[in-house]
């Protein structure tokens, strides 16, 4: 078993089966993986995964929870405790980037690399915050099935969604059982995220920036801004990939995190 076990971090609003060749993968190569779900996202029996319990008695005050990047972060630490692992590599792609920013952060000396897939270091803007308060509204009147119709396009690039039926439909499938609160507390902490730009120069571990070529939401050039600004980080362009990289593309997606293993850690 490889001495340097890996962690991947979900985007927004999945769980931890968008990473399953990854898993499959990594595992292959004699690498550890821990793949949680991550806090509010999902209900399901697993012990990776990181919830919201029922509170005997609750009221509708749970559809004003916040979860924050920094209590998805803490649930990490203690996932690593509990797997006894003391260091790791931290896999993130979009809001999981944004927790592996805080990971990093909060906990620093458990980090040995970084990997951002389709993320950035800004905060929000006002624009932006509003829009993510809006689809809160959406959800909690409506479910996730007007989120998914709206969304899923967008994530995937023209030749995705054209040529893999499969991976559109697991998408969609995961933004369907995403629990509507917890979906909404979510956003609500990535709205109240904090600017990770200043962080950018002080990371001191080999960090892989990775991005689709079609990606609209998080374009080329905020990948380009982190590997600009974090030293010893190298950057990795997926063609014919969107925001989903590791879904779209995972033979190349998967190489580029191999490489960057088998180089830095």
């Amino acid at each position: 078993m490889n001495d340097s076990p890996v962690i991947l971090l979900h985007g927004y609003p999945f769980d931890r089966s968008m990473w399953r060749e990854q898993i499959d993968f990594l595992n292959a190569q004699e690498y550890q993986v821990a793949a949680p779900d991550l806090l509010g996202l999902i209900t399901r029996d697993d012990k990776l995964q990181f919830v919201d319990e029922p509170i005997e008695g609750e009221t509708d005050r749970q559809a004003e929870a916040c979860h924050t990047m920094a209590d998805m972060a803490r649930d990490i630490e203690g996932l690593m405790d509990a797997l006894r692992i003391e260091r790791a590599v931290i896999c993130g792609l979009s809001m999981g980037g944004y927790v592996a920013f805080e990971f990093m952060h909060l906990f620093p000396e458990r980090v040995r690399a970084l990997i951002l897939a389709g993320t950035r270091a800004p905060a929000d803007n006002e624009q932006e915050k509003q829009v993510r308060l809006q689809q809160v509204e959406q959800m909690l009147a409506k479910g996730m099935s007007e989120i998914a119709g709206s969304s899923v396009p967008k994530l995937l690039s023209p030749r995705t969604l054209a040529e893999k039926p499969g991976v559109v439909a697991q998408l969609r499938e995961m933004v369907l059982r995403a629990d509507p609160k917890g979906a909404a507390a979510a956003q609500r902490g990535m709205a109240a995220r904090r600017d990770y730009t200043g962080d950018l120069e002080t990371i001191d571990v080999p960090t892989l920036v990775i991005v689709g070529r079609d990606d609209p939401i998080r374009p080329i050039a905020d990948a380009e801004f982190m590997h600009k600004r974090i030293r010893n980080s190298r950057l990795e362009i997926i063609a014919n990939a969107a925001h989903m990289t590791n879904m779209e593309q995972p033979e190349i997606f998967n190489r580029a995190v191999l490489s960057f293993l088998r180089d830095t850690v």
